[in-house]
């Protein structure tokens, strides 16, 4: 009992300064358990700012660390019939078209060569030096710019973080801050709103927005860092991400918004928002020639979200399971809903369907590219959902996900300017309507094929006609009132909006 005592002594008071001197916020803590074992290279970096003496850049990497959990780079590698890796290297050639020949070739070089894509969490694989060398770049270029005056919480937020969405991770900061110095240096004399102009001047004389002029072939959604000065080319959320590597290595804050689907027209859109020292924001758009204006979009957005790098209150992903909730933004974690900065909205409350079905959570839908697609979600109440912060102008389906699939759990909602109406089809109540050519909506073709169908809990067929020469309308009868309705030409592009007819004859798009 004596030898037991003396050792608890003797152990006690060292391991109670382990403890001490190694302890972390609780945050921190659970994402090192998680590392594995690149947990060394975690704790390498916060040594060092620990030591360091400067109580703000250890702050930083504790709020890289503690929300580093949810990132990963979305990447990929070619392999052979055997599934052994191909060395390919795109850095190796001397410029784009030369790696991208080379990589045209694999296919002939190695049987059954393919495309393996990956997900490479950040936790598994960041080194230590690369926080420490980011951190020191990004608090150097704060410290010395325009917005040196904005918040540590804000400057973690919109200029700190090392990457922008889930592209390939590249040490790209040392590279930005001296390529576009002159930026920051101007801003000394021009201001933000001229420089911003001339920034994207100097972009658009190399890099190309491809956004519907190509598909880029691979298994990559985004670009990484140093992909985009070396590719020079990518679609507008490529360009939304080298806006935010560029502003962000002059630290500039900046935030990218998320428009996942239109809910009136076909497609998607991303921008940037530029802070100023009161962090109000200017959205700036770095492939347009009128590159910065005020925050209006041109139409109704189904959604606008703001991704943010730390994790936010309130998400679905954070009490749902990731297999109930459908693919896109609301499987993540940091995001805010930032549509009503955009548009004007609504919360709206949609009737449901008196049946039985055990889900809790509901879905709005909307109309993009011929198909529905899943916007935001609603705790179900009973027989009915609400929807927060909506766009008004749209039409919402509000449905259920199950494994995979749209489940339609009540009728479509429009929610108009200054009316709402729910769409279900009067079946015993028909009516003859005209369609008119419009422009912009509707141009008859001879001899095309025209469908016309209405939403029933899926779209049915009502009738079709053939287009003749001088065809500027066409007449179709036994159209069931209060449907929402869908004319498909037999060459659609996908891009045919649904509309409905109202009481006094009047055709309404959405």
């Amino acid at each position: 009992m004596y030898k037991l005592l003396f050792t608890l002594l003797i152990i006690l008071p060292v391991s109670g300064f382990t403890q001490k001197h190694n302890s972390y916020p609780v945050a921190v803590e659970t994402v090192l358990a998680e590392a594995g074992k690149n947990k060394a290279e975690l704790q390498k970096a916060i040594t060092y700012f620990k030591k360091s003496g400067d109580p703000l850049k250890l702050k930083a990497v504790y709020f890289l660390i503690e929300n580093m959990d949810i990132h990963s780079s979305a990447d990929y590698y070619w392999a052979d019939a055997s599934g052994k890796k191909i060395t390919y290297n795109e850095f190796a050639y001397p410029d784009f078209n030369a790696a991208a020949k080379a990589a045209g070739l694999i296919p002939s070089q190695h049987s059954g060569a393919h495309m393996v894509p990956v997900m490479m969490p950040d936790i598994s694989m960041i080194k230590g030096d690369f926080l420490i060398d980011h951190i020191n770049r990004m608090f150097a270029a704060w410290r010395t710019s325009w917005d040196k005056t904005i918040s540590f919480n804000d400057f973690c937020e919109y200029i700190l973080p090392y990457r922008v969405s889930v592209e390939p991770l590249q040490n790209w900061t040392a590279t930005y801050t001296n390529q576009f110095r002159w930026f920051k240096d101007g801003l000394k004399t021009n201001g933000i709103q001229k420089e911003l102009a001339m920034l994207s001047i100097n972009v658009n004389t190399w890099f190309t927005n491809t956004n519907e002029l190509e598909n880029r072939n691979e298994p990559l959604p985004r670009l990484g860092a140093m992909q985009l000065l070396f590719r020079k080319k990518g679609p507008c959320e490529d360009v939304a991400d080298l806006s935010a590597f560029i502003l962000r290595s002059q630290g500039i804050a900046v935030a990218l918004d998320e428009i996942p689907y239109w809910a009136t027209s076909t497609g998607s859109h991303f921008t940037t928002l530029v802070f100023d020292l009161q962090m109000h924001t200017t959205r700036f758009d770095l492939s347009r020639i009128d590159a910065i204006s005020n925050n209006a979009v041109p139409r109704e957005p189904s959604k606008v979200i703001r991704v943010t790098y730390s994790k936010q209150p309130g998400t679905l992903a954070g009490f749902e399971k990731l297999q109930d909730i459908p693919d896109g933004f609301m499987r993540t974690l940091n995001y805010k809903d930032v549509t009503a900065d955009y548009w004007p909205t609504i919360n709206i409350t949609c009737p449901l369907f008196p049946v039985k079905n055990s889900a809790k959570i509901v879905y709005a839908y909307i109309f993009n590219g011929l198909k529905w697609k899943p916007t935001w979600w609603g705790r179900k109440n009973g027989n009915s959902v609400s929807f927060t912060t909506m766009s008004k102008g749209v039409v919402y389906l509000p449905a259920f996900y199950n494994d995979h699939k749209m489940i339609p759990a009540g009728y479509p909602l429009v929610e108009g300017y200054h009316h709402e109406m729910s769409l279900a089809p009067d079946l015993n109540n028909r009516i003859s309507m005209v369609l008119k050519q419009e422009s912009g909506y509707l141009t008859f073709r001879p001899g095309k094929k025209y469908r016309l169908y209405y939403w029933n809990n899926k779209w049915q067929l009502l009738a079709q006609q053939v287009a003749n020469i001088g065809t500027s309308e066409m007449l179709f009868g036994d159209v069931p009132k209060n449907s929402l309705l869908l004319l498909v030409p037999e060459y659609s592009q996908k891009k045919e909006r649904p509309f409905i007819i109202t009481d006094d004859g009047k055709r309404n798009w959405f």
